[in-house]
């Protein structure tokens, strides 16, 4: 029996291996934004997601040790049963004075957030609206939630209407989820017109904005600050501590309501082990660094800007993001770019199904802070020779 189920795993992987579809971690020897090394070979590094700079600032990387000497490397448990730190209150006070939320809950990831979000507050009675192009971790949790799940095509506000002009008063009751900023694509909904649509249908609209969380609004507050809506409006926001804040670890914020309903009935909270205080007095360093140094925020828009003019011949995305799409079809194809960039010295690894739909691999840049004018004009330029 074990034999068997050996056969069929190897099956499995020699038919992804076929597709030129499978992937492999690779070890980084040394890590500083906008320069990688690997393999004793430095490349300059458009695959990270540290937007902002701040994963090697060496505020935070003090913070860090300085929280570790005082709080431990560890939490030791669960926040229920341990009890957590006063920097993990900490942390979740900061969150809420500068996103204008009632409370907030932390979690080891925001795969874990985004499932404990549906998991808990989906219900057999609701219906889970969900965008096409949502996060994976969204869409595992819609189809394992108790709700019924419907997706409608990406950011089309007249799909959704559809949606919820089908449901009646003694219907199910419509959940809209989408993000602030998609993490393959780029590109951003209108969440005004969004929010109106949902209010017209009653509809509670919850936020993964991973990737508009410390890049855009004010004081990087996120997608919804920067489109001019106010918190309250939300019935809940995940974002992560991954991306601009250059940590780890996620969170969930909301009203008191919602926020205590996930503390009592959110299992990925109840039965995880808390986030390391250290990394907590990290992240507080990291939100005050992203809330007063707007020059990070002035500098990866002004390298966006330059992107985009440089490479107005390459087939882009639509995007006014850090997240830059360059969608060569298929798979082959961005294999082969990404080898010839890194080749170059150029850091960008290729995006295969299942991450983005069958037929639209591509190499997916991200800008940073960190990288210089020549460094984005070298993209380009390699770029355009791989392409």
């Amino acid at each position: 029996m074990a034999q068997a189920r050996l056969r069929r795993l190897q099956h499995a992987l020699q038919e992804r291996a076929a597709k030129q579809l499978s992937r492999q971690a690779v070890t980084i020897d040394s890590y500083n934004g906008r320069l990688i090394t690997v393999g004793n070979k430095q490349y300059l590094n458009f695959s990270g997601n540290d937007y902002l700079g701040l994963a090697q600032a060496p505020e935070v990387l003090h913070a860090v040790a300085d929280g570790a000497k005082a709080y431990g490397a560890g939490s030791s448990g669960s926040p229920l049963v341990t009890g957590q730190h006063k920097v993990h209150q900490q942390l979740t006070d900061t969150l809420c004075d500068w996103l204008g939320f009632e409370r907030a809950l932390l979690f080891s990831s925001g795969f874990a957030a985004n499932q404990a979000m549906l998991l808990t507050l989906a219900d057999k009675q609701d219906l889970l609206l969900l965008d096409k192009l949502s996060h994976a971790s969204l869409i595992d949790a819609a189809l394992h939630s108790k709700a019924d799940v419907k997706r409608f095509a990406h950011n089309d506000l007249n799909a959704l209407s559809g949606l919820l002009l089908q449901q009646t008063p003694s219907a199910q009751q419509p959940m809209v989820v989408t993000e602030g900023v998609f993490s393959m694509d780029g590109d951003s909904p209108d969440l005004p017109a969004l929010l109106s649509l949902c209010r017209q249908y009653d509809a509670p609209l919850l936020l993964d904005d991973a990737h508009g969380l410390g890049v855009l609004g004010p004081e990087g507050r996120g997608s919804a600050a920067s489109q001019g809506i106010a918190s309250g409006e939300l019935f809940c926001l995940m974002a992560n501590f991954g991306k601009a804040l250059g940590a780890s670890g996620a969170f969930i914020a909301a009203s008191n309501t919602v926020i205590d309903y996930l503390e009592q009935f959110g299992r990925h909270y109840i039965y995880s082990t808390a986030l390391s205080p250290a990394l907590c007095a990290g992240v507080l360093k990291s939100i005050e660094l992203c809330r007063n140094d707007n020059w990070r925020r002035d500098k990866l828009q002004h390298n966006i800007e330059l992107f985009r003019q440089l490479a107005t011949d390459l087939p882009l995305l639509v995007s006014e993001t850090a997240i830059q799409g360059v969608v060569l079809g298929s798979n082959e194809r961005a294999l082969t770019a990404s080898t010839k960039l890194k080749q170059a010295g150029i850091w960008l690894s290729a995006i295969r199904p299942p991450t983005v739909p069958v037929g639209s691999a591509r190499l997916r840049i991200t800008l940073s802070s960190q990288h210089t004018d020549d460094d984005i004009r070298l993209l380009v330029q390699h770029l355009r020779q791989a392409v």
